[in-house]
């Protein structure tokens, strides 16, 4: 009985000594986690897609957006920076920063910006977040190909005819004289798109293949070209007999070059020329969204296979190979007698 007094004595004393603490000293009690600060939640760089506003002839205007995901506790003070970097001389080309301000909900939250470059070569769109002057992520995606993208003066689907069994440009000799040759030429044309334009315009040159001089040359007005469908332009050129021609066929858009293409006139029985085309499709490439600084490991170095190399490298050669032959053959001779 006199325990049970104790243990009660003992916890009336402690709620008194409680009691008397909150009086005395205010604020004794109250939660700690009222004056403790709280941590801000993460911000991170969930995805960045790029896409390509205005272009003219010199440069591309690239919109970036940048999602940021946030999460927990309040985030405040919030920036992104956005960098394009030329991929070849790693200079920094174009920098937007864009303020994001206090970020409260978890949720997702797209920032745009604009970036102006040069429209050729390829860059490195580097984006990093900042929260309170602090870098807290950053990610990165590459562009390639820019010279690919076409400003809208320059666009046409109206192409050279690329088809095997239809050469863009073609002729027939009309009149063949002892010092001058006629030429019926004929220009194929396709029209890839679903529009019907009627502002073009071809031009023809006969260059003379030694000395590249211009024989003649002519410009027709283009018709109209239905959508998916091919249409020839024909013209008729004189030139000197006896002489093998390049034929350079321009086509033009308002003033501008839309696409181009050669051929070949050999009108010398001794000698024949050919045209060397080299195609290369270059295309606007948009790289993978890498996070951090989107540097890449070391590349594996091949392994050693044992197999003898086609250099001077190390290990012995013929003439090395020619003389222990021949000091073997000379020693079993002398083992014999």
């Amino acid at each position: 009985m006199r325990r049970e007094s104790a243990l009660a004595a003992g916890a009336v004393g402690v709620v008194v000594l409680a009691v008397v603490a909150a009086v005395l000293v205010p604020g004794a009690l109250a939660d700690p986690s009222e004056d403790r600060p709280v941590r801000p939640g993460p911000v991170t760089i969930a995805d960045m897609e790029i896409s390509a506003g205005d272009v003219t002839g010199d440069t591309v205007t690239l919109n970036v957006g940048t999602r940021l995901s946030h999460r927990g506790p309040p985030a405040r003070n919030v920036s992104l920076r956005v960098q394009a970097v030329d991929t070849e001389s790693g200079l920094v080309e174009s920098t937007r920063t864009v303020s994001v301000g206090n970020l409260s909900e978890e949720r997702e939250v797209a920032v745009p910006t604009n970036l102006t470059v040069e429209r050729e070569g390829g860059y490195r769109i580097r984006a990093v977040v900042y929260r309170d002057g602090e870098r807290i992520d950053s990610g990165a995606r590459e562009l390639r190909g820019l010279e690919a993208l076409q400003p809208a003066y320059a666009r046409s689907d109206v192409r050279f005819a690329s088809a095997d069994a239809l050469p863009p440009v073609s002729f027939a000799v009309a009149e063949a004289g002892e010092d001058r040759t006629t030429l019926d030429m004929q220009v194929a044309l396709t029209n890839e798109g679903d529009e019907q334009p009627s502002d073009l315009r071809v031009t023809v040159t006969l260059r003379q293949a030694d000395s590249n001089i211009v024989a003649n040359r002519t410009a027709v007005d283009v018709g109209s070209i239905r959508p998916g469908r091919t249409a020839t332009v024909e013209t008729r050129l004189t030139v000197p007999a006896g002489y093998n021609y390049y034929v350079d066929a321009v086509l033009w858009k308002d003033g501008v070059v839309i696409d181009s293409t050669r051929g070949a006139a050999n009108l010398d029985p001794s000698e024949t020329i050919s045209v060397n085309e080299t195609r290369r499709d270059v295309e606007l490439e948009v790289g993978d969204f890498t996070r951090g600084d989107g540097q890449g490991g070391d590349r594996p170095r091949p392994e050693a296979t044992g197999m003898p190399t086609a250099g001077g490298g190390p290990g012995f050669g013929v003439g090395v190979a020619v003389v222990a032959v021949v000091a073997a053959a000379l020693f079993a001779r002398r083992w014999t007698k």
